[in-house]
């Protein structure tokens, strides 16, 4: 059983993906942090470097070579969808789901955030808005399930797909182990 998580940038996947792997008692990756240690430095700075379209060359081969694995939880960069063969290999080949949240949702997570190259810009709120109008289409043509975000906590979230699973036969009923960590953390 494999998993990915696609969706806008700030949605909660690579959170939502390290306590879903860590219930699951499966290996966790992050499509964007395994790009970052092939390229040897920060994907804001190979942007800038290099640009979005060898980023995206780059982020194809990594898709193409995480979704082998048989089972795990990948978290995806959010432009993942733009390139038709990462769409292709996340529906084919993983369970996927679309963490889907509004741009005013996100915009109020991702406000103070440097790091991320296609918000850095004079109006990110009419950015996100402008990104979801043109990716939304994307992640729910790649996606198995939509689980709508808002303001729940990662636990609440994590249990949402859980149980989206199982009533889709994707996990067998009653073979997720509980919670251990008990906390409630937050997307923020």
């Amino acid at each position: 059983m494999f998993v990915s998580l696609v969706g806008m940038p700030g949605g909660g996947k690579s959170t939502v993906g390290r306590h879903l792997a860590r219930r699951l008692g499966v290996p966790f990756s992050d499509s964007d942090a395994v790009i970052e240690r092939q390229i040897g430095c920060s994907i804001r700075e190979f942007f800038e470097a290099e640009g979005e379209e060898r980023f995206r060359d780059v982020e194809q081969d990594v898709i193409a070579e995480l979704v082998r694995a048989d089972r795990g939880v990948l978290a995806t960069g959010g432009g993942v969808v733009l390139r038709d063969a990462n769409r292709h290999a996340l529906h084919r080949y993983t369970t996927a789901v679309y963490l889907r949240s509004s741009p005013e949702e996100l915009f109020r997570r991702l406000r103070h955030d440097t790091q991320r190259p296609l918000l850095q810009v004079q109006d990110p709120l009419a950015r996100l808005r402008a990104l979801f109008q043109e990716r939304d289409p994307l992640y729910q043509s790649v996606a198995h399930f939509v689980i709508e975000t808002g303001r729940p906590s990662v636990q609440t979230l994590v249990n949402m797909l859980l149980m989206q699973l199982e009533l889709a036969g994707v996990l067998p009923l009653d073979t997720v182990p509980s919670p251990v960590d008990g906390g409630e953390p937050s997307l923020q």
